[in-house]
């Protein structure tokens, strides 16, 4: 209830925002880590150089590692939660970021290497060409060549089809933390945010409130750390 007063909200003081161009827009890259020294500032490094632009902050969700001092050493801006939140409350911290900093558009990026800062202009370009308030980038749309674990890829498959039932539309890669979203969508981003399973449970909540998702085909990498809990355990779970 409380999205959808938040979305009615927006629909009634603010126009849909639109831009012409990448150079127009105002753009923040939100990097969740946790325990992430490894790869951190190999990710922050690539964000600077794939987007000059944009400013870039890492949300360290009370790592027990050195992430804290290498991304900052890396150039990023870095606020750090008291201790460990959980992803949906670092993505959020991001999101109120953006939100209270006005920015355009918010794209988050994953701490673990993953994702491949080059492919962030696929999602600028389909947010600015298309009706979509949020673009996700998806591993799976076409085959690009990214090798899943047979054992997580049916958990992702499961869960990919149980969330496009509840959202009547395709969707192929649920779990992907790899999207970019325009201002409608950050302030309900920053105003409330799942915390157990945030990726699939915001994917259902944008459906329910009318902010339009999409998806785009994008190379991956696999993750430099980190173990994922996805699994046909874990879809069914959350599921139930």
């Amino acid at each position: 209830m409380l999205f959808v007063q938040i979305v009615l909200l927006i629909d009634i003081y603010n126009s849909v925002y639109l831009v012409k161009s990448r150079s127009d827009l105002k753009i923040l890259v939100i990097i969740p880590a946790y325990n992430e020294q490894v790869s951190i500032s190999m990710v922050v490094k690539s964000v600077n150089q794939s987007l000059p632009e944009a400013d870039i902050i890492v949300i360290n969700d009370g790592s027990k590692d050195s992430t804290l001092s290498v991304a900052a050493g890396s150039g990023a801006k870095v606020i750090s939660l008291p201790y460990n939140l959980g992803i949906g409350a670092a993505v959020q911290t991001g999101f109120m970021i953006a939100h209270n900093g006005k920015y355009d558009v918010a794209v988050q990026v994953d701490g673990d290497g993953q994702h491949d800062p080059q492919e962030i202009g696929v999602l600028l370009d389909h947010l600015l060409n298309s009706d979509s308030d949020v673009v996700i980038g998806s591993r799976y749309l076409i085959n690009l060549g990214y090798v899943t674990p047979i054992a997580r890829l049916l958990g992702i498959r499961i869960l990919a089809k149980y969330i496009s039932i509840l959202c009547k539309k395709r969707l192929t890669d649920t779990t992907s933390g790899f999207r970019a979203s325009n201002r409608r969508a950050i302030q309900v981003c920053a105003s409330s945010y799942p915390s157990d399973y945030p990726e699939p449970e915001s994917l259902v909540t944008f459906n329910k409130i009318g902010i339009n998702t999409s998806e785009v085909p994008v190379s991956m990498n696999q993750r430099y750390g980190g173990k994922s809990s996805i699994t046909p355990f874990w879809s069914a779970y959350y599921m139930i």
